[in-house]
């Protein structure tokens, strides 16, 4: 099989992109105090890490290695959160947040599906981008209904 560099590229964004969606959403789920909520939010966890391993394996098949986002954007994200749900860890609060994020993921996805649709990638890397924003809209819809 060919491999592109383009490829590699693709799916070390994708990579970055699920790994702090999980991160963001670990760091929420001991703020949140509804039942029904927490699970959801495990099941999007959850729903994050098989992607993460999906991804890492195809990069892994492709000689490439997958590649968390570094220390300092991982810092700024975990000082963002925690400034964010200091003076309201409310529910609806949390969930604002997850749908702020689950957006940025769609359109992030998107975007790159736009620069990377028309390239020798393969249909299996396609396919995942999709994947992860059928993934992230499911993400918002729930996240709707605790807002």
């Amino acid at each position: 099989m060919h491999t592109t560099t383009k490829e590699v590229e693709l799916l070390e964004q994708l990579y970055k992109n699920v790994k702090m969606g999980s991160d963001s959403i670990i760091k929420l789920l001991d703020k949140a105090s509804d039942g029904e909520f927490k699970t959801d939010l495990t099941k999007q966890i959850n729903g994050y890490e098989s992607l993460a391993s999906k991804l890492k394996k195809r990069l892994g098949d492709l000689g490439a290695e997958a590649k968390e986002e570094n220390a300092m954007v991982k810092l700024w994200s975990s000082v963002g959160m925690a400034m964010n749900t200091m003076m309201d860890s409310s529910d609806s609060h949390l969930a604002q947040l997850i749908a702020e994020g689950s957006t940025m993921g769609i359109t992030d996805s998107i975007k790159l599906l736009r620069d990377y649709e028309n390239t020798d990638v393969s249909e299996e890397a396609l396919s995942l981008v999709r994947d992860i924003i059928k993934f992230e809209e499911n993400n918002l819809e729930k996240a709707k209904s605790y807002i």
